[in-house]
């Protein structure tokens, strides 16, 4: 989103005209952002065989899956529900890996039968795994190589008291397992949170694999995972990517060297492909002073965009309406009966009933995370694709709150 000619816009289109025509709340994504994206990860990782698998989990609508399949990414699913939309939307079973976590069995049985790329995290899933299919289906390990990175413990997924991953330390176990049962393991994986920073941290993580993965001959791929900082901000510190992959495809490409054979580089990057790409647009339904504070009461709310309230994270906003209004302080709030802060003490263009405001990052975990709490709908999708919007999700109605109730006589 760009400040051209006195509007917002997005390739060339105004913001307000968006809103206008598909109403708000409403899901602005640029599609050009999101491509962008994807080539600066070729582009930083193009010394090595490169896979990108987007983490759908971040922004599972099908037409954003169409947009970056066409651009030549795959996709990394963590729930069989994820995989099926991914297939749906065009992906081959093959360039589907399938990362779940605490799953009955039965899930992973069905990936398996869809023919997906299945890791196993935990020692009782690895044991499941080769009793039922022995050496007839190759999985690849997820690792907790116990290390705190990330922008806060709620983020970060590879301290030692994560629930995710087998631990490094449990590596003799699941040598035991691998070969009673024979299991072929074909990719090494880790990914120890989000918003992480500093190149030194992958490096870390490599060379934990590295020393990993001498023990698997099989290997086809190793995985670094993501967690690739995005900035928020002005002066926002984030990952260098054009350092990672310099460093990290160079170390890579010396291990593969002594293992014997050319190893696949995968990533998973799903933050840093579409949250910058993503707006949400809301209406000013009120301003409300009181004697400590004036609220700004939008029609959105931590039922359209729960990262403020669950992770404490900051998503600037602007006022599209007013451009050269003087700046006053405004706590952005939501029209849910929570507490439902989506921005404190903001330094914004005066605020009036009616206005737009922008809230900016808002295309990873936003939409997927909704919920129709207090009953509200979800909002509308709309994506900017060649200099055209179009709407890719509609936004509820009545009938999809009732659509999966059953009315018993009372």
């Amino acid at each position: 989103m760009e400040l051209t000619e006195g509007k917002y816009q997005i390739q060339g289109i105004d913001v307000s005209a968006i809103a206008k025509e598909f109403g708000t709340p409403v899901y602005v994504y640029d599609g050009k952002k999101i491509v962008d994206q994807l080539q600066n990860l070729k582009n930083a990782f193009s010394e090595n065989p490169l896979k990108i698998k987007f983490a759908m989990k971040a922004l599972s609508n099908v037409s954003i899956l169409k947009l970056l399949k066409k651009f030549g990414a795959g996709v990394d699913a963590v729930s069989i529900q994820e995989a099926q939309l991914a297939i749906g939307a065009g992906f081959e079973n093959n360039e589907i890996q399938f990362t779940p976590n605490s799953v009955d069995f039965s899930e992973i049985v069905e990936g398996v039968e869809l023919g997906l790329t299945v890791n196993l995290d935990n020692l009782t899933m690895l044991e499941k795994f080769g009793k039922k299919f022995g050496s007839s289906y190759p999985c690849g390990l997820r690792l907790n190589p116990h290390i705190m990175a990330g922008g806060n413990y709620k983020i970060s997924t590879g301290h030692g008291n994560s629930k995710f991953g087998i631990s490094v330390f449990q590596l003799p176990d699941v040598m035991r397992l691998v070969e009673q049962y024979k299991i072929v393991v074909n990719g090494l994986h880790i990914h120890t949170g989000s918003e992480i920073t500093e190149t030194d941290v992958y490096l870390k993580m490599a060379e934990i694999l590295f020393g990993v993965a001498r023990d698997f001959p099989a290997l086809k791929f190793i995985d670094f995972g993501s967690g690739f900082k995005v900035a928020y901000k002005d002066g926002d510190h984030i990952t260098n990517i054009y350092d990672l992959g310099l460093r990290l495809g160079k170390n890579f490409k010396e291990f593969y060297h002594s293992y014997g054979k050319q190893l696949e580089l995968w990533i998973e990057p799903g933050k840093y492909l579409v949250s910058e790409a993503g707006y949400l647009v809301v209406n000013v339904n009120v301003v409300k002073a009181t004697p400590s504070v004036t609220f700004a009461g939008v029609d959105s709310g931590l039922n359209h965009l729960i990262r403020p309230m669950m992770y404490d994270a900051y998503h600037e906003i602007v006022n599209i309406s007013n451009l050269t209004g003087d700046q006053k302080i405004y706590t952005v709030v939501g029209n849910i009966c929570e507490t439902d802060t989506l921005g404190a003490d903001r330094k914004l263009n005066e605020v009036r009933e009616g206005d737009l405001l922008a809230i900016k990052n808002a295309g990873a975990y936003g939409y997927s995370m909704a919920s129709n709490y207090n009953s509200r709908f979800r909002p509308a999708e709309v994506l900017v694709w060649n200099g055209k919007a179009q709407l890719i999700r509609k936004r509820d109605t009545l009938d999809d709150l009732l659509r999966n109730q059953v009315v018993i006589e009372i």
